[in-house]
């Protein structure tokens, strides 16, 4: 029988939302116009609009590896290059797809103060060479939350902007869990994105209760140029669009993504919380989202995992990371935390 119990080793292992669920039934009713010329479509971006308070342009697609690889591919040419975090998603788990989609642009990853990219660190790779032979650093991409589960504030991202604006480059976020992220905040989306200099965030849906789909939403609209030509060109029109676009104005109209956003955080607090006190166990990063990165002895990790328990550890020896989702349930989160504290107690 297959076990259907709650894990923590990713937020992609939940199932969808009801919101989004029931906006699915209710675009399936009839028939509507396709390649995204529907009025699903159009309420989606307008409900993003509204969100973020401009009028941005926005796209959708199928998965957040097209959605980055995609939108960085618009920001720069083949003999451009990509400034990002060592521990970016789109240097450690894209399989080459920016490089792809860009047909060449180089990545060079920059050091990070807890998951995050500092001025410093990215005049340091900017400013590394001038020359003709070296790939002409264009784009700056930031995580949102970070790999590592910690959080940008707008001091940052604003202080990150002004040294792109210095040295000409854009600004992408990743924002695989932007939902998290304006949760732990307090801040509007607006305040954490265009307001603060960002040019292009890529908003994941998935993470927070959809099926598929994240949305591509260009703040600096001049950037956009035929980049629906781009999506189709890789794959991610989809005819039946209203499928990919329904689900977010699910999401979107009563701030239901807010709510899941808050009780994912809420629960991976809950969990740190109720581990702090464990011998043997420490917090790897500040818990500011949906994720625990805890240090454990490698027996206990291994204990855990015979007992059925899923998490991730690619975060070296003794890492472990446990990942909150929309519908992740207290009980569950008590469960993970007592089985910790039994396999720690040996």
């Amino acid at each position: 029988m297959t076990d259907t119990s709650q894990q923590f080793a990713s937020d992609n292992y939940s199932g969808i939302c009801p919101e989004a669920w029931e906006a699915m039934a209710q675009a399936n009713q009839g028939h509507q116009r396709a390649y995204g010329d529907d009025e699903w479509t159009a309420r989606a971006a307008d409900h993003f609009r509204h969100l973020f308070d401009t009028d941005c342009d926005v796209f959708f697609a199928f998965n957040g590896t097209a959605a980055n690889s995609l939108a960085l591919s618009a920001l720069c040419q083949s003999y451009h290059s990509v400034i990002c975090s060592e521990t970016a998603h789109v240097e450690t788990d894209e399989c080459g797809a920016p490089e792809f989609f860009s047909n060449g642009s180089k990545l060079l990853t920059a050091h990070t103060e807890q998951g995050k990219l500092t001025p410093a660190s990215i005049r340091e790779i900017a400013l590394k060479r001038k020359d003709i032979h070296y790939p002409k650093p264009r784009v700056v991409t930031l995580t949102q939350a970070t790999e590592v589960g910690t959080v940008y504030r707008p001091e940052e991202i604003q202080a990150i902007s002004q040294t792109c604006d210095e040295l000409g480059l854009n600004l992408h976020m990743d924002g695989a869990r932007f939902s998290n992220a304006c949760a732990f905040l307090g801040c509007s989306p607006a305040e954490l994105t265009w307001k603060a200099g960002v040019d292009v965030l890529c908003f994941g849906g998935t993470k927070n209760g959809m099926a598929v789909g994240e949305a591509i939403l260009f703040f600096n609209r001049d950037l956009a140029e035929d980049f629906d030509y781009r999506c189709k060109q890789a794959g991610q029109l989809a005819s039946k669009m209203r499928y990919l676009s329904a689900p977010w104005v699910g999401l979107l109209q009563n701030d239901a993504w807010m709510r899941y956003a808050t009780h994912a955080n809420r629960c991976a607090q809950l969990l740190a919380d109720l581990v702090k006190d464990v011998p043997g166990v420490s917090l790897m990063f500040p818990v500011e989202a949906n994720g625990v990165f805890l240090q454990m002895s490698e027996p206990a990790l291994a204990a855990l995992t015979a007992r059925g328990w899923r998490f991730y550890t690619f975060i070296g020896a003794g890492g472990a990371r446990f990942m909150c989702s929309w519908d992740t349930e207290e009980a569950r989160v008590r469960e993970l935390a007592a089985a910790i504290r039994e396999v720690m107690a040996g």
